[in-house]
């Protein structure tokens, strides 16, 4: 069994690749919760929807989030009356959360959700939200602090970050399932995701980081900058806010204690020796997931440093 830990777009985009190698039911999937938000008394996961969408080949791959083909008709008619539309749902993306909002409500945790949605969507991978709790990512931005869709959609992340906070990390319960998966796996992967907001999230419930140490299985992470910036998204930004170098020896510092290898791209070749320097062994390749080849080109070699 393969764990991966994972955020959206960068995650979703290497689970592409690594779920054609690998098959079904050896992959489990811990996702962020943390990018959650309740909009139009709708609770909609982001992260979490974009993994399957995006195993089911649903997914709107312009954008990396979505679905394809998707028509804005509900929010064309919710402008009219004046309501808030930033927060861009599609039409059919629209089910989803009205589907999730109302099996919520029924008592159904959100961990059972996800598994009735994959079904669904004939997506067999177990993704498993990393804690049934609410956590929700707060960015410190200028003595303001912001939801963490108000900073990264309707700001569009035009903000100094000043600190990060997980709100209700600290007595959320971890997902049990998560943790045995990661007792019982013979492979840990980080997914190129961000790693304060992303992966952060995750890391910040109780379990998880004592979990990844305990764990007999080989441990990787795939560097979601390439020469210090993200292919999108404002990892470096807010990895500089933070004091953090945004770069893989920021990422490998902050991964430091948790990951046995990591994987980066050829533009930062030169810094292989420093990350060994950090006690981590550094694989360099083209880590740019262009193409479906080139996701499964990184995911043969993830499979293959973790000697699976």
């Amino acid at each position: 069994m393969i764990v991966v830990l994972a955020g959206g777009v960068g995650g979703a985009k290497f689970l592409d690749g690594l779920s054609r190698v690998m098959g079904d039911e050896r992959l489990v999937i811990v996702g962020n919760t943390g990018d959650d938000l309740e909009f139009l008394g709708l609770h909609i996961s982001p992260d979490l929807d974009t993994i399957p969408y995006t195993l089911a080949g649903l997914v709107d791959e312009e954008k990396g989030w979505g679905l394809k083909g998707d028509t804005f008709s509900f929010l064309d008619m919710l402008q009219r009356y004046g309501s808030e539309t930033w927060f861009r749902i599609g039409d059919k993306d629209l089910a989803t959360h009205v589907f999730r909002t109302s099996l919520l409500r029924s008592g159904l945790t959100l961990s059972e959700v996800m598994r009735r949605l994959c079904a669904s969507l004939e997506v067999k991978q177990q993704i498993l939200p990393a804690t049934d709790d609410p956590v929700r990512t707060k960015i410190v931005s200028d003595d303001r602090l912001l939801d963490f869709q108000d900073y990264f959609v309707k700001k569009k992340y035009d903000v100094n970050v000043k600190n990060v906070i997980f709100e209700g990390s600290e007595s959320a319960r971890p997902n049990p399932k998560a943790l045995k998966a990661l007792q019982d796996s013979r492979g840990i992967i980080f997914a190129p995701s961000n790693p304060v907001v992303s992966i952060g999230c995750i890391l910040s419930i109780p379990g998880f980081r004592d979990a990844i140490k305990e764990s007999g299985a080989r441990r990787l992470a795939i560097s979601p900058l390439i020469a210090g910036k993200p292919v999108r998204g404002p990892a470096d930004r807010m990895m500089s806010g933070l004091g953090i170098d945004p770069s893989v020896i920021g990422i490998a510092s902050t991964y430091r204690s948790l990951i046995d290898t990591l994987i980066v791209d050829k533009a930062d070749s030169s810094l292989r020796d420093r990350i060994r320097g950090l006690g981590i062994e550094a694989i360099v390749t083209d880590i740019l997931m262009g193409s479906l080849q080139s996701k499964i080109k990184l995911a043969e070699l993830a499979l293959q440093t973790l000697e699976v």
